[in-house]
Order: C-alpha cells, then sequence, then structure tokens
C-alpha cells in the first residue's frame, strides 16, 4: 500500500486540497475525487482525447497525467465551460456552437473536443479552417465525420459569432 500525498489544485476556479495515491491519474482525481464527472475516459492511454483538459490553460490527457503532477495548477473541465457555476446551467457559447452545428452523436468525444476547441481558440483567436482541422485531428471520434466538429469551432471563431466573445477565457 502507498502512503497518500498531498496535492493542492484549482479545479474550475475552486480550491481542493487531497490525500491521493501517487499512482492515480488526474482523470481519476477529477471524476471520482471531485465529482467533475463531465471528464470522460475512453482508451486510457492517451490516444483518444476524450479526457482532454486544461492545465494552466495547456490541454492534456487527463488520463495520462499523474494527480500529482497537477499539484498547485489550475484545472480546467468541461464543467467550467458552462454559463453559471450549477449543472443546469445555460450553455457556454462553444458548447452552443457544437448544439447548433450538430458536433456530436454519441457525445462521449465532445467534452475532449470542448477542451481542445477552448484551447486553441484561446490562443488564436482567428484560427482558420485549416488550423481548427489540424488541432481537431488531435482527438478521436467514431461517430462523426469532424466536419461538424470543425464547423462549430470555427463559427464560435468568427468575429460577433456567440463564441467569440468566450473564448477570451472570461466566461470560462
Amino acid at each position: 500500500m502507498t502512503t497518500p500525498i498531498p496535492l493542492e489544485l484549482s479545479a474550475n476556479g475552486a480550491a481542493h486540497t487531497l490525500a491521493v495515491d501517487p499512482r492515480r491519474s488526474l482523470a481519476d482525481v477529477l471524476r471520482r475525487d471531485l465529482g467533475l464527472t463531465g471528464t470522460t475516459v475512453g482508451c486510457e492511454t492517451g490516444v483518444c482525447g476524450s479526457c482532454t483538459v486544461l492545465v494552466d490553460g495547456e490541454p492534456v490527457r487527463s488520463c495520462l497525467m499523474l494527480a500529482a503532477q497537477a499539484d498547485g495548477t489550475a484545472v480546467e473541465t468541461v464543467e467550467s465551460l458552462a454559463a453559471g457555476p450549477h449543472p443546469d446551467s445555460e450553455l457556454g457559447p462553444l458548447q452552443r456552437s457544437f448544439k447548433e452545428h450538430f458536433a456530436l452523436q454519441c457525445g462521449f468525444c465532445t467534452p475532449g473536443f470542448l477542451m481542445l476547441g477552448t484551447a486553441l481558440l484561446r490562443k488564436e483567436p482567428d484560427a482558420d479552417r485549416a488550423r481548427i482541422t489540424e488541432c481537431a485531428a488531435a482527438n478521436l471520434c467514431r461517430c462523426t465525420g469532424y466536419e461538424a466538429i470543425v464547423d462549430a469551432i470555427e463559427a464560435a471563431a468568427r468575429p460577433g459569432s456567440p463564441g467569440a466573445d468566450a473564448m477570451s477565457g472570461e466566461d470560462a
């Protein structure tokens, strides 16, 4: 049996202090200890990207990152994208764009794509379709042809679109 180690992190703006097994993944801690179940775990090998979260603004595969590596960081999960603090809150701008463009089928991979798209549009708000397509290719979806996902991210990037203002990080 391993000795738990202390872990302090911010998850979606809320500070947390935990004692975790040093072998546990960030995805496991987010889901089981913090109840942030929007982060889905697919392949558990870092290939699919469904577990993508933002750590200090950078997209990471939370199934590959040890929770201990997140000590002292700010973690954002898909729950942070809603326009309010409760699960029943209004959808955030990128989430609305995904809905409007039919950019999800079963929805399993959607949280990872939303977090990947959020990170991209914060860093490159003027990303063109080719760049969005390149970025989206980092995650896997078995149900779509990616066109609707790229359409949704592209629409959120357009000046004056509902998603453009939120990509600055102010609504996250």
